[in-house]
């Protein structure tokens, strides 16, 4: 039975996994580093939402994350843009947001989606509202002469006149698809087949009723939003575990809270926040997210509710979609990039990086 129900998952969530990492090459080729940075520059409420809008498709986890991250906040974005972006860009992408749908369906994805990036701009403005000490403020690392900051990728200096020079499209795109289905791939791929194996093992041996009784509230939402922001999990590969805890009787807030918290940040995310903008901004960081995703929590339960949605329904619209050829097809193509993958990283893809 549990190998059943482990098969039933992966079946109906390779083909979209494929599909999300295709769309994470694409955007990964399309927009640079260098256009994030000019994008996201300033500090205002405007700001913010363009970082959260635009880290929210981005193929990058919560540690994958800083980086970029970091080059915006040296190159002059400011700390409530430099936050949404750290919140929003592991929070949902591309790839996780195909395998929520696959998993969860239209009305989980869509929640999943939007509270990523309203958690970003209110933690983001939160942020805002504080003032760091001047030592932290005015001391970017890494300076040039010129006194622009440069990116952690070498794609150049963010904040003089240096010109990136232009690769052709065909080349960019190449580079984007190596980078999800290499690199980004054997980053996530361990993590998605525990979550399969979790969500596999919930349905089948955890009782409905258990998780139901106590997988609900407000309570249940804050133990699910602060025990899961140390954890390192990736938005794929939280979205198998929510689906089992959803099966298993776990109110749709609670999974949404854990959808939200556990893959937007880490402790590394954690640790470098506090050193970049101080104690008092990581703070209104914790707090920010802790509060945002439990009230989204509570929204969506009163919703689901509300309107009478019957999530058993949804989770069966998006494999009504697709023919039962092309689920073997995308597991197929799953397991030979695993086994490929494994090859390639001699056995270490648990490895942290």
């Amino acid at each position: 039975m549990i190998l059943q129900n482990i098969l039933s998952i992966s079946l109906a969530a390779a083909p979209w996994l494929l599909l999300g990492l295709f769309t994470a090459g694409l955007i990964k080729a399309l927009i640079p580093e260098s256009t994030l940075q000019r994008w996201v520059g300033g500090s205002g409420p405007g700001a913010v939402a363009r970082a959260a809008l635009m880290g929210a498709p981005l193929p990058l986890c919560s540690c994958g994350a800083i980086p970029t991250a970091l080059a915006m906040y040296r190159g002059g974005a400011g700390r409530g843009p430099t936050t949404a972006f750290l919140i929003s860009t592991p929070g949902v992408g591309a790839d996780s947001l195909a395998i929520t749908y696959a998993l969860l369906g239209p009305v989980m994805t869509l929640a999943r989606a939007l509270g990523a990036v309203v958690t970003g701009v209110v933690t983001g403005l939160l942020v805002s509202l504080v003032r760091p000490p001047c030592s932290i403020e005015s001391a970017p690392a890494e300076a040039g002469e010129d006194g622009c900051s440069c990116s952690s990728t070498g794609t150049g200096c963010a904040g003089g006149s240096t010109i990136i020079p232009s690769e052709p499209l065909a080349v960019g795109i190449k580079a984007g698809m190596r980078y999800v289905f290499y690199d980004l791939f054997r980053d996530i791929i361990a993590w998605i087949l525990l979550g399969l194996v979790i969500a596999g093992m919930l349905i089948t041996f955890v009782p409905p009723q258990a998780l139901a009784d106590y997988g609900s509230g407000v309570w249940a939402m804050l133990v699910m939003a602060v025990a899961g922001m140390p954890m390192y999990i990736c938005a794929a590969a939280a979205t198998p575990i929510s689906a089992g805890m959803l099966m298993a009787g776990v109110s749709p807030g609670t999974v949404l809270v854990f959808l939200l918290a556990v893959p937007i940040t880490s402790l590394s995310t954690l640790g470098v926040l506090r050193r970049e903008m101080g104690s008092r901004v990581l703070a209104c960081y914790v707090a920010g997210i802790v509060l945002t995703t439990v009230l989204l929590g509570l929204g969506m339960d009163h919703l689901v509710v509300l309107a009478g949605i019957d999530m058993a329904v949804q989770k069966g619209a998006a494999r009504d979609l697709l023919p039962v050829w092309l689920e073997w097809t995308g597991l197929v193509v799953l397991v030979l990039l695993t086994a490929v993958t494994v090859f390639k990283s001699k056995g270490g893809i648990f490895r942290r990086r």
